[in-house]
């Protein structure tokens, strides 16, 4: 079961699994993340820097860069002290990430986002600048597909899920466990301070995989390693 029923003020207060402190001042946005499938790519980090800007430095674990794709349900996404609202606020949403510092600050930053509905895109890339791309998706169960036929990305993907992971590995902590998102905005490198409870970790099975963007061959094929997670409610800054 997913976090999206916690109250704000108990998402706050736990704390203890994140590198630092919370931002002192309020956070801006509240919205959850659900059936969420992490996959990802160990690659050696020269790969990465075509992609990366200058001003990030690409982050290593044990000397190996990764790429992750997120496919989840992006629900009730909203600014502070307003309800959401259904035609925008909920869509599915998959985005190509890898892992980066800035100033010794480790998070994420994002080589493409894509969600299912132009108007949600519109607003997001508005609002934070982040660069998301409408593209078509569907998600039935433990089945998903997304196809874009302007950046020809195509997904297909069917999966079981298991029991949850009571142990991670530094690994699994060091890929899920981001709590600061840096991304190239015109000519600034922008920085999005997040929190949420630490991620849910359940096993999950790739039954069916087709997996196919061509401006990242890196991941075309089949992943190092994968996560399943029914979920977090998320504030970001």
């Amino acid at each position: 079961m997913n976090n999206g029923h916690l109250s704000i003020k108990t998402i706050l207060a736990q704390g203890k699994h994140r590198p630092w402190p919370l931002p002192a001042r309020a956070w801006s946005f509240y919205q959850e993340w659900n059936k969420v499938v992490f996959m990802h790519w160990k690659l050696p980090p020269e790969v990465l820097i075509p992609f990366v800007p200058t001003g990030l430095e690409i982050d290593m674990f044990e000397g190996d860069a990764w790429v992750s794709v997120v496919v989840f349900d992006m629900n009730n996404i909203r600014p502070k002290n307003l309800p959401p609202l259904a035609v925008v606020s909920d869509f599915h949403e998959v985005n190509v990430r890898t892992y980066v510092k800035k100033d010794g600050k480790a998070g994420v930053y994002f080589l493409s986002i894509e969600g299912s509905k132009a108007i949600s895109c519109f607003l997001a890339r508005t609002i934070s600048g982040l660069p998301y791309r409408p593209a078509l998706m569907h998600r039935r169960g433990n089945s998903f597909q997304l196809e874009s036929q302007a950046q020809k990305n195509l997904i297909d993907i069917d999966y079981d899920t298991g029991h949850e992971v009571c142990e991670k590995t530094l690994l699994d902590i060091w890929l899920t466990e981001r709590y600061a998102l840096f991304q190239d905005v015109g000519n600034e490198i922008k920085s999005f301070d997040i929190h949420h409870v630490e991620w849910p970790i359940e096993n999950i099975k790739i039954e069916k995989l087709v997996l196919t963007y061509p401006h990242f061959p890196f991941i075309n094929n089949a992943p190092d390693l994968v996560h399943y997670s029914p979920g977090v409610a998320v504030l970001a800054w």
